[in-house]
């Protein structure tokens, strides 16, 4: 398939803009991302619309905890991604293409099938996820354009690397992001990332300004991004640029794919960053991938009253209609 957003230029050659790499492709080569091809000066997707993972998942799952909190969301990825993190967490699918020579493994499933399955299901909603949807874009606004006809909401996980123009094409049928910031300094992206940090600080503004509900995971890796000083600064980065209302989702590292060299994230580590995050003034701030802590909980902004106890998948809802506080009808931050 023909991809959306790229430019021809001289000797069939093509510069793709969907991401913030802006690859400038030659014939019969591809881009960073491998899924992406110049043939004969035209642009092709190759992941179109081969899916390689689907599933019903806990919204909770992406992580997103403010969008119609116990509900479920329809999952789906294509292989492939535009960074090439060490640490990825998906290496099997979202690094096959580099890793394996081009191979590209999928069943075709068109948009239609995937919002009829998710209707089926009993999903609210469909979430582009498990690896990075910017790469399978052709494939995500089709199916997020209908699936806004009957009525679901569209989702994004995502590292925020997309261009401009992909987010002004898809603002319009996303309704919420959670997006990696994955360290607050250049240097990590440029390192274990092979990307930059500031499109990504960016994107996520924009997002915000769009009115697209964005939640922010942050993977904290020992030695690599979890210096105190730069905690704090990200957690004034959400508090004061993206707004105190952002959900900031402080997330426990395990060994996997190139990076085993290093211990998962110590509990006191991830309290560290929580900490960081209430003194910046941020009202939600969850640890993630420790099952059974309290702070998974989401207390209200005003009163401090607990609207939604979670352990594990498990949900217990307080809330009024429309993300009240039963206790002094704040309403809270989301989508319910």
């Amino acid at each position: 398939m023909e991809t959306l957003i790229y430019e021809k230029l001289e000797e069939n050659a093509v510069k793709c803009n969907i991401c913030n790499h802006f690859c400038v492709i030659k014939d019969g080569k591809k881009g960073r991302c491998r899924v992406r091809e110049n043939k004969g000066g035209t642009l092709l997707s190759l992941v179109y619309p081969k899916v390689i993972a689907k599933g019903v998942d806990p919204i909770e799952k992406k992580p997103l905890f403010h969008l119609k909190p116990g509900s479920f969301s329809y999952s789906i990825a294509t292989v492939g991604c535009n960074f090439k993190c060490t640490f990825c967490q998906n290496s099997d699918i979202a690094q096959m293409p580099r890793d394996f020579i081009g191979m590209i493994q999928g069943k075709e499933m068109f948009p239609e099938s995937i919002v009829t399955e998710a209707l089926k299901k009993g999903c609210e909603s469909i979430s582009y996820t498990y690896t990075e949807p910017t790469i399978f874009f052709e494939l995500a606004l089709e199916t997020a354009m209908l699936a806004k006809k009957k009525g679901l909401l569209n989702v994004f996980v995502t590292n925020g690397y997309m261009s401009t123009p992909l987010l002004e094409m898809v603002s319009p049928f996303l309704d919420a992001a959670n997006v990696d910031l994955k360290a607050f300094n250049d240097r990590f992206y440029q390192t274990y990332c092979k990307a930059r940090l500031e499109p990504v600080k960016e994107n996520i503004k924009q997002m915000k300004d769009m009115g697209i509900l964005v939640e922010i995971t942050t993977l904290l890796i020992p030695g690599l991004n979890d210096d105190e000083n730069e905690i704090c600064a990200m957690a004034d980065y959400i508090a004061n640029d993206l707004g105190r209302e952002t959900p900031w989702h402080i997330s426990r590292f395990h060994p996997s794919y190139n990076m085993t060299d290093r211990p998962a994230t110590s509990i006191s580590s991830l309290e560290k960053a929580y900490s960081a995050g209430k003194a910046a003034g941020l009202f939600h701030v969850y640890i993630g991938n420790v099952p059974g802590s309290s702070s998974e909980n989401t207390y209200c902004s005003s009163c401090n009253e607990l609207l939604v106890r979670r352990y594990a998948y498990q949900i217990e809802n307080y809330m009024s209609e429309g993300g009240k506080c039963p206790k002094c009808e704040t309403i809270t931050y989301g989508i319910y």
